[in-house]
């Protein structure tokens, strides 16, 4: 984030202390200005027209016009607007939220239920600080990106790129060496960015897919039953939140439950694999995380395996696809123009274990080959 250029943050939320807590959190944050505050999506919109915000922190739910009305608006009138949605931890609002993203809002946080006053500050402090600076990088990448089209449409040289934009484009669709395919389960590790990234990629995938999908998709409880729902009705390949002690089925993806840790173990008859659901401890401060999934791959299905790391922060599924990797697996990567943030498939790509790195619109077929079926 450029010091001189700060990000203009706009807050939109219908509860009083709400818009104090993430007023207070904001002005607290370095190169982030609150130009100001709107306590309905009609305000809002008046505000968005005058304000010139680069962000705005979201309520769904309010009164006059709901913050899924606000991001249908910004979509058409001001698609350079972000949005981080603030929602409230209900099967309802999960419904919401899972719409909000797919209306492109840059991410969400789960409103606190309890506790004082400080300590919810500080848990929403926790959560958006590194999303508002994954959010700024996400702006400068999709800056650069532009200005490279531009120069290769008038044919400049390299010399006169930005600085990052050859790294970046370097990165984009490689292959390294792709095996036969032959793999028998596919783990998808994702974050930041992963619904929206889920419901474009996944109904390009065939019903006879021929091998059951595991997702982590790093969610708090509730969420991820609706991104279920939610992914279900767009597939041809069944979608479900995942059930402790069920058998793998192919063509069956099941989601990790939020709060929970997923991993695959054998049957009682030594041969199949049935999934465990478990309250172990979080690693990488997530719970579910993409290395507790991702291990037991390794373990169970060893070269038979193809782990793919999304869009998302931090480097949760690193560790776990260096093993599926050194296990004899095929490892996927989303390209860096693609993700919303590109944090998880960064180092796996450059610590070099990443078979084949494509963008989005390509993953599924990408997939289908690994399988092989």
């Amino acid at each position: 984030m450029q010091h001189d250029n700060p990000l203009r943050v706009l807050i939109v939320e219908d509860t009083v202390i709400y818009r104090k807590i993430v007023s207070d959190v904001l002005a607290e944050l370095p190169h982030v200005e609150v130009v100001g505050t709107a306590h309905n999506g009609k305000t809002a919109i008046i505000k968005i027209a005058s304000l010139k915000p680069d962000l705005l922190t979201l309520d769904i739910e309010m009164p006059e016009m709901n913050g899924l009305e606000v991001l249908a608006h910004i979509k058409t009138a001001a698609p350079h607007v972000g949005a981080i949605v603030l929602s409230t931890l209900t099967h309802k609002s999960g419904e919401l939220t899972m719409k909000a993203l797919e209306l492109g809002a840059f991410d969400f946080i789960p409103k606190p239920q309890e506790g004082s006053i400080s300590e919810n500050t500080a848990a929403i402090k926790s959560t958006i600080a590194p999303m508002i600076k994954a959010f700024a990088r996400h702006k400068e990448i999709k800056g650069i990106l532009r200005q490279v089209k531009i120069l290769a449409s008038a044919a400049e040289s390299d010399a006169k790129r930005p600085p990052d934009s050859a790294k970046i484009v370097q990165r984009m669709s490689t292959i390294t060496g792709r095996k036969r395919g032959n793999s028998e389960v596919v783990a998808i590790g994702i974050s930041t960015g992963g619904p929206n990234a889920l419901a474009q990629m996944m109904p390009k995938l065939p019903a006879k897919l021929g091998a059951p999908i595991l997702i982590v998709q790093h969610m708090p409880p509730v969420f991820t039953r609706s991104l279920a729902v939610s992914l279900n009705a767009k597939c041809y390949l069944e979608v479900r939140e995942a059930v402790d002690g069920e058998p793998l089925r192919p063509d069956t993806a099941l989601i990790a439950p939020g709060g929970k840790q997923m991993k695959v173990v054998a049957a009682a008859d030594g041969k199949s694999r049935i999934i465990r659901i478990t309250d172990d401890p979080p690693e990488n401060s997530c719970k579910p995380s993409v290395d507790y999934l991702m291990r037991s791959i390794a373990h169970h299905y060893k070269d038979r395996a193809t782990g793919v790391i999304m869009t998302g922060m931090g480097s949760d599924g690193m560790l776990g696809l260096k093993l599926m990797k050194r296990n004899g697996a095929t490892i996927l990567a989303q390209d860096e123009s693609t993700c919303v943030v590109y944090g998880m498939p960064k180092e796996p790509i450059e610590a070099g274990i990443v078979d084949v790195i494509a963008p989005l619109d390509k993953l599924a077929e990408e997939i289908v080959r690994a399988v092989g079926r």
